[in-house]
């Protein structure tokens, strides 16, 4: 191990133990995240809605209309209960608070009226008593709030057994509770709170409360005391952990044993709201006998009571991030316990959690510092994809809550940290030759030369290449206008905008020869379709050029534009690394080099700003090309075939030029046999010229001095053509 190694391996267990002991601390956004992904869970496999024997009596928008606005006067209430209690309702919760009198009672009323004997008063019905006498005998469960004021605790219906250590200390704190008025509390069958989340901030309601405790007596919730009514139990049994003080397991209510969290608290597993839930309260209390069907759901089931009506404000958001009425959630945890699907995170989740980070971020460190950082993210990614997969098969298939971000973001963090250490300091060599070299080769040769020393020795290899060769126009005349360093301005403004297609075509930048640029294709990395990648760049080349002169770009003045001359040839040449042992160069020699630089050097006599070659034309047909004739180039013993690039496969396919095609194929037969009509044709190509290229009228304009150019090798000895123009 080096030196280097053994600070990355340092520097990557100390960010490996900071993440360990950020998890150990569990931060309120950890706590989130955490919260956030197994909503994500529930809303993917939400817990199956079960006809089990729970309902809802809704006063909802219809009851309000019918009966009134809320508070409905409590011997309405007291009706509900007992056509309710008729039809053989196990259990009636009602989830509401009876903390103030009936102000719609007839002794409230009269008290509030001048005048009236206190006997009279004393003689009128109370509806507070009504209720009270309606609910006396009857298997009603009345609701408590927590309270932060006074010193009032609900009496306690049921008795309590432990097993365990005493887990009061677990529990959410009871302070103190709305009072029930007088009566009421008596003769009730159970009392239960109503909070969903006490001292929670977030809007979800996620886990509720089984319990609460004021340090010496538990107070059950409305649900539980709903199921212990309904089954006619009078003890819970709370599980504490063996040994661990304020820790709760589990509760037990007759039948059902429900696990907790180590707070008292039942992970809500929910459902999407559903409309068989709820009953209607105007279809019990509208008619004596309501419809067969409502009165068989009733017969024998928890029954709730509360209001989905919007202004009454008793709306809360669960993990499927619906928006439902708070009685919902107290039925769907009875629903819950009675269809036997619970959600659980063990004690030991956390302790899990936070290994996982210890031992994975360990094992990416060394993988990331000793392999590869490829290696490492192959590693880190089997871990997202088998911490996902575990936390996915523990939630659907055993109902365990695990976190799967604990080690997918800690792994993340380490396995960037690791390889940022590498990329900075272990990969130096590798970047300063990348940094180096990146400015004249593609990243084709980069890679190369990065991964193999062998491409840094001499020598080299034929093979087929499609060569580029670039130059100003009338670059002379510009640079002797010009002060140097503005020459050397012009210069880079041009060149660096041309020669960013070469790259982006996947060729490589041989090399910069005062104003013109050499370039090839098809070396180091075989390029397919390197023909056409490089008139790709080259028609990229024009565009920019025009753009840059319709910018003013170099300063010269929009009437004064910057031309330039591309020719392109293919054919095989040596190409590799050529100079001396110390110094040297990636770069192509042969004929085909030769014939591109002539090639573009007879853009000038053509008069057109692209040709190519025949080799490199007939590989690419659906281009738009014009014959260009047939060019002697100096050095080569016989005329090679140019051809004038005019535009794309676009281009190509359009009318216009396939007419110009048809007419400069008619141009061109009548020059090589001297036809009368080469005077028409020349007009007639003229004119569709224009519309096509603004490059061909000057094309058009030299053809005529070039005819000798476009005759057949038997003809070339003959005597002068006349000008066809």
């Amino acid at each position: 191990m080096t030196r280097t190694q053994q600070i990355g391996v340092f520097i990557g267990l100390l960010i490996v133990a900071a993440l360990t002991a950020v998890r150990a601390s569990d931060p309120p956004l950890l706590q989130q995240a955490r919260d956030v992904t197994f909503d994500e869970y529930q809303r993917i496999a939400p817990r199956p809605f079960e006809p089990v024997p729970v309902h809802v009596i809704d006063i909802d928008e219809a009851s309000l209309k019918e009966f009134g606005q809320w508070p409905w006067p409590r011997d309405r209430l007291a009706l509900l209960v007992q056509r309710l209690s008729d039809l053989g309702a196990a259990a009636i919760a009602f989830d509401m608070l009876f903390a103030e009198p009936d102000r719609l009672s007839p002794r409230s009323l009269a008290a509030g009226i001048e005048g009236i004997a206190p006997d009279v008063i004393a003689r009128l019905p109370d509806n507070d008593q009504i209720f009270a006498d309606a609910i006396a005998g009857k298997p009603v469960v009345l609701g408590f709030g927590l309270s932060n004021e006074g010193d009032y605790r609900p009496p306690v219906k049921a008795g309590f057994a432990f097993t365990g250590e005493d887990p009061a200390s677990a529990l959410p704190h009871l302070s103190a509770a709305t009072p029930l008025r007088p009566g009421l509390a008596e003769n009730a069958a159970g009392i239960g709170h109503i909070s969903l989340n006490p001292g929670n901030p977030s809007p979800v309601v996620r886990a509720v409360p089984l319990f609460v405790s004021d340090g010496n007596q538990f107070y059950p919730n409305l649900a539980m005391e709903a199921l212990r009514v309904a089954q006619g139990a009078s003890t819970y049994v709370l599980a504490g952990a063996p040994g661990i003080a304020g820790v709760m397991t589990s509760a037990k209510i007759g039948d059902f044993v429900v696990p907790v969290t180590s707070a008292g608290e039942l992970w809500l597993y929910v459902t999407p709201d559903r409309a068989e839930r709820y009953i209607s309260a105007r279809l019990i209390l509208g008619a004596a006998d309501p419809p067969p069907a409502v009165a068989e759901a009733i017969n024998g089931s928890i029954i709730f009571i509360g209001t989905s009506a919007a202004g009454l404000q008793d709306i809360r958001t669960t993990a499927l991030g619906e928006n439902v009425p708070g009685v919902s959630l107290h039925a769907q945890t009875a629903e819950q316990i009675l269809s036997g699907h619970f959600l659980s995170r063990p004690d030991w989740a956390d302790g899990l959690e936070i290994l996982s980070i210890a031992v994975l971020g360990t094992l990416l460190v060394f993988v990331t510092t000793f392999v590869s950082p490829a290696v490492a993210l192959v590693c880190g990614l089997a871990i997202t994809a088998l911490a996902l997969a575990a936390s996915w098969f523990c939630f659907s298939a055993l109902g365990l809550l695990f976190d799967p971000l604990a080690p997918i973001v800690g792994g993340s963090i380490t396995h960037f940290a690791a390889t940022s250490f590498r990329i900075l300091v272990i990969d130096r060599e590798r970047r300063e030759v990348r940094r180096a070299f990146g400015h004249y080769l593609s990243p084709s040769l980069l890679y190369r030369i990065e991964h193999n020393r062998d491409a840094l020795r001499l020598g080299g290899d034929d093979r087929e290449l499609t060569v580029m060769f670039v130059d100003v126009r009338h670059f002379t005349a510009i640079s002797e206008r010009l002060a140097p360093t503005a020459v050397v301005g012009f210069l880079n403004t041009l060149l660096d905008a041309l020669s960013r297609h070469v790259i982006e075509n996947e060729g490589t930048l041989d090399k910069f020869i005062g104003d013109s640029i050499m370039a090839f294709w098809n070396a180091p990395v075989d390029v397919a379709d390197h023909e056409a990648k490089a008139v790709r760049a080259a028609l990229a080349m024009r565009e920019t050029l025009e753009r840059l002169n319709a910018t003013d770009a170099f300063g010269f003045g929009t009437d004064n534009p910057v031309g330039i001359g591309i020719g392109i040839h293919t054919g095989i040449a040596c190409v590799g690394n050529m100079g001396a042992e110390t110094r040297f160069n990636y770069s192509a020699v042969g004929d085909a080099v030769n014939v591109a630089a002539r090639i573009e050097s007879s853009c000038k006599e053509v008069g057109f700003d692209i040709l190519i070659s025949e080799e490199t034309a007939r590989r690419q047909p659906e281009i738009a090309l014009l014959e260009a004739g047939a060019v002697g180039l100096k050095g080569k013993s016989t005329r090679t075939e140019l051809f004038a690039v005019v535009g794309d496969a676009e281009l190509a396919a359009s009318a216009e030029f396939e007419e110009l095609r048809s007419l400069h194929s008619e141009l061109l037969a009548a020059l090589r046999i001297r036809s009368s009509k080469l005077r028409r044709l020349a007009s007639a190509v003229r004119l569709r010229a224009k519309i096509v290229s603004p490059q061909l009228p000057d094309f058009y304009r030299k053809l005529a001095r070039r005819t000798d150019h476009f005759r057949h090798a038997d003809t070339e000895a003959d005597e002068q053509p006349r000008a066809a123009t």
